[in-house]
């Protein structure tokens, strides 16, 4: 097995080639003058089995573009078996159609990686893993919210509430609990289907003079998760922080949970980022040696 650390995941790339004790070739990237994007994959690749390792956060069409071209290039060098490891996949929220001529974008990046030669794909907490059943290659799941949970262990957070983002989401939570022992909840989200505003109902929570834990995949522009902290921050929460896999994060979003009452936020480096201080790379290492 080969590591191919994409432009996006350098740092990640390194660390599972480590883990797993495996090599690594490296993939050479520059951008032409207009702004395209040039690869090269600098180690013979023919007959081994590649694993692509690169995370689709913003800018999300650069990041495809260059995965897609990492893929094309392996098989054109004769890989025997090209797999894909995306930490974060773009594209993946739009997972069903809700509107009548909307694009099944999640679909649409499956066909686009699967026509460069990728078989197999390997993500990590995606929106709705029960949509990736439908597509025509194998879409792994795997979940990195046992290390963050660990992580929390470490900060002296054992006995800590769970608390997870809409019922369906619940399973998160319990996930995270089974390793803090503080027990979980979920907090009842809507979102608009047309205009993807997100609200909090207020919810009572078993919260009172305990630390809390709130749990989400992504954190985008913070607005959410906010609104989650505020309100258990009033129901008198010792302490509270914000817990996510895939740390997207706008310029405000950190400083708008943080003023609404969570002393930190934590994310992986599933998109690298300043409150990455988790890595994925042992989930990943794990799947792929199994």
């Amino acid at each position: 097995m080969i590591i191919l650390p994409g432009p996006a995941s350098q740092e990640l790339g390194n660390r599972l080639a480590s883990l797993l004790q495996t090599r690594l070739v490296p993939v050479f990237h520059r951008k032409f003058p207009d702004g395209e994007n040039y690869i090269r994959l600098e180690g013979d690749l023919r007959d081994e089995t590649v694993v692509l390792v690169q995370t689709t956060s913003p800018p999300q069409d650069e990041r495809m573009m260059q995965l897609f071209l990492m893929a094309d290039a392996a098989r054109e060098q004769g890989a025997r078996a090209i797999i894909a490891a995306i930490p974060y996949f773009a594209y993946s929220r739009q997972d069903k159609i809700f509107l009548t001529g909307e694009a099944f974008s999640a679909k649409t990046m499956v066909a686009l990686l699967r026509g460069c030669g990728v078989r197999k794909i390997i993500t990590v907490n995606c929106h709705n893993p029960h949509a990736l059943k439908s597509f025509d290659i194998p879409v792994q799941d795997v979940s990195a919210i046992p290390l963050l949970a660990e992580y929390f262990m470490d900060q002296n957070c054992e006995g800590a509430v769970s608390l997870s983002m809409g019922k369906k989401g619940s399973s998160t939570a319990e996930e995270a609990a089974s390793i803090l022992k503080g027990g979980y909840d979920y907090v009842m989200t809507r979102r608009n289907p047309r205009t993807g505003a997100v609200t909090v109902e207020k919810k009572p929570l078993n919260v009172k003079n305990r630390k809390v834990i709130v749990f989400d995949d992504i954190i985008s522009s913070g607005g959410t998760m906010a609104q989650t902290v505020s309100h258990v921050a009033n129901q008198g929460a010792e302490k509270i922080y914000a817990a996510c896999v895939h740390p997207i994060l706008s310029p405000e979003a950190r400083t708008r949970i943080i003023e609404s009452g969570a002393a930190e936020v934590v994310g992986t480096d599933s998109v690298p980022s300043f409150v990455s201080a988790v890595s994925v790379a042992p989930v990943l290492a794990h799947t792929l040696h199994r």
